[in-house]
């Protein structure tokens, strides 16, 4: 392999390398969305166990905005248990899948940093091998 195919091939790593961090990057950002959400779905419940019943309350339905509504029994909720299944659950239960519908996806961007942190580190190591072979053919 000659000194400029071997560049070309470097330099085609790198940028594979790259869309493959941009496209990983991007899956963490979802994943840190869906873990504010059900952040935010677990502190709306926490607060509504300790309100009373037949009380009126703002209730949050995302993007900042929030909706008159009364609390005619808040000891079950309504869950989405995947595959658009809705199905009632008590609330503590509710609370306890969302606690690990968390971990899980805590696990999952765990696990993207970590091959993130791979493909720079070899993008990284393949970067300065194309630097040292273009030094290489300065000098020559």
């Amino acid at each position: 392999m000659t000194k400029d195919e071997e560049l070309a091939r470097y330099l085609s790593l790198i940028e594979q390398y790259k869309e493959q961090i941009n496209t990983l990057e991007m899956q963490s950002s979802y994943i840190q969305s869906a873990v504010l959400d059900y952040n935010k779905a677990k502190i709306t419940l926490e607060n509504l166990k300790k309100t009373e019943k037949d009380k009126d309350i703002l209730l949050p339905i995302g993007g900042s905005t929030f909706i008159n509504a009364n609390l005619k029994n808040s000891s079950n909720v309504l869950f989405d248990i995947g595959a658009g299944i809705i199905t009632e659950k008590k609330t503590e239960d509710a609370i306890k899948k969302i606690d690990k519908k968390i971990e899980e996806l805590q696990s999952t961007q765990e696990k993207i940093s970590a091959v993130i942190q791979n493909l720079q580190n070899n993008s990284t190591e393949v970067s300065a091998k194309a630097q040292k072979l273009l030094s290489e053919s300065e000098r020559e």
